[in-house]
């Protein structure tokens, strides 16, 4: 009898999140500035962006790229989607893009003095437990990412 691998739930849910995030950050291009507050992005650029200036919705719109993108790189490692190019450096770096925005976030603070406490603990928590399922799912799925 032919051994089934297991579904790779980290992996799922990392990209589960991922795609979580990006319809957030997707949220704040299509409602504006009051999202923007809400998500602790900063007076500055919600202000930006109810004046209709670009700035803020070209950045955002590339972090939502990235983060759907990053969705589709868990979901190819749980073997829900066609094996996507360069999968083990692509997880590999994701999981260590978002463990180091978990922890590294005392240094970043004083960048985005705007942004309360609250936000800081929050998304850092978020971005920690995001890395940690895809650093869990692309250790568990190590060897089939050939």
């Amino acid at each position: 009898m032919k051994a089934t691998s297991t579904k790779n739930n980290f992996l799922i849910i990392g990209a589960i999140c991922s795609a979580a995030a990006a319809l957030a950050h997707l949220g704040c291009v299509v409602f504006g500035g009051d999202w923007y507050r809400f998500f602790g992005a900063g007076e500055q650029i919600a202000v930006l962006s109810e004046q209709g200036h670009w700035y803020p919705t070209v950045a955002t719109s590339v972090i939502v790229s990235v983060l759907f993108i990053w969705a589709l790189y868990a979901l190819s490692g749980a073997k829900v989607i066609a094996k996507l190019p360069l999968l083990k450096l692509g997880l590999c770096t994701i999981s260590g893009i978002y463990l180091l925005r978990g922890v590294a976030f005392i240094g970043i603070m004083p960048m985005f003095p705007e942004n309360s406490l609250a936000f800081w603990l929050i998304s850092s928590g978020i971005c920690l437990f995001i890395g940690v399922m895809y650093a869990f799912g692309t250790y568990k799925a190590w060897g089939q990412l050939n």
